[in-house]
């Protein structure tokens, strides 16, 4: 009895550790976002130390006009996601269910290669095709990481899906097409919401498509917190509030969609 307490304590007190050290580092950026650079720097200070200021946001939203880089990272990853979506779960599909073994090792091959071995050949396409500094432009990059993501997480998905709900369309009279949109994709939402949110924050993220290929007018939210790193200084005040407002969404987006993106991302470990 005492040793399985010790167990249940000693498992619970590394939970607790890992998630202190989880949340530490976005709790500190939370209160380096309401003190000026003056209190940041000063490590004599406590945590606590300091009188709370929201001059760091009124920088972020008037000086830097950080509603046009949100805007267009909302827009990049919608749609970089979407056509992702469009074009990766009827391929994950055929994957799991007609076995494309090549085609399965070819998404794996690519997710794998890191991102910077296409920027030069992506940049010269674009160059050449006069598509650089363009929505397009960054749509496309993006989902060559939003796509392989989907693809990988979705065929373990539609292998895990017993065969026998197809059978029973197919038997009603549907087409494979109409099992596929009406019965599949149905069952498969957690799947698809957990591919969907995880190419999404990828997208939000990117920065190193971003910054080679994006311009004035389609500049994203990291591209946009470089912008507090110039040569002399870091405003440390301006960038601990510009993270804020970049990870904020996505965090609460992830405890509204927590149910399905735990349910998505295991449904293909064990088959049966």
């Amino acid at each position: 009895m005492i040793r399985r307490a010790f167990h249940i304590t000693g498992r619970h007190a590394l939970i607790y550790l890992a998630l202190g050290i989880t949340i530490f580092p976005f709790f500190w950026m939370v209160l380096a976002s309401f003190q000026l650079n003056v209190d940041i720097l000063n490590v004599q200070k406590g945590l606590f130390d300091f009188v709370p200021t929201l001059k760091n946001y009124d920088t972020v939203f008037e000086k830097y006009h950080f509603i046009t880089p949100i805007r267009n990272s909302l827009f990049v990853a919608s749609l970089s996601t979407g056509f992702a979506l469009l074009l990766g779960l009827p391929a994950a599909y055929s994957v799991a269910r007609y076995k494309f073994r090549k085609l399965s090792l070819m998404v794996l091959v690519v997710r794998m290669i890191p991102g910077i071995t296409f920027l030069v050949p992506w940049y010269m396409l674009f160059l050449r095709v006069k598509l650089t500094n363009t929505f397009t432009a960054l749509v496309l990059t993006h989902m060559l990481i939003a796509l392989p993501l989907i693809v990988w997480i979705m065929v373990p998905f539609f292998e895990n899906l017993p065969s026998a709900l197809e059978d029973a369309a197919w038997v009603d009279g549907s087409s494979k097409a109409g099992a596929f949109f009406r019965i599949v994709l149905r069952v498969s939402v957690p799947g698809i919401i957990s591919a969907s949110m995880l190419a999404f924050i990828f997208s939000w993220n990117n920065f190193m498509f971003s910054l080679v290929l994006s311009g004035a007018k389609t500049v994203t939210l990291p591209i946009a917190i470089y912008g507090f790193v110039s040569y002399a200084s870091v405003d440390w005040g301006g960038l601990m509030a510009a993270a804020v407002v970049i990870t904020t969404p996505i965090i609460l987006l992830s405890l509204l969609l927590q149910r399905y993106i735990v349910s998505g991302l295991t449904a293909g470990a064990i088959k049966g």
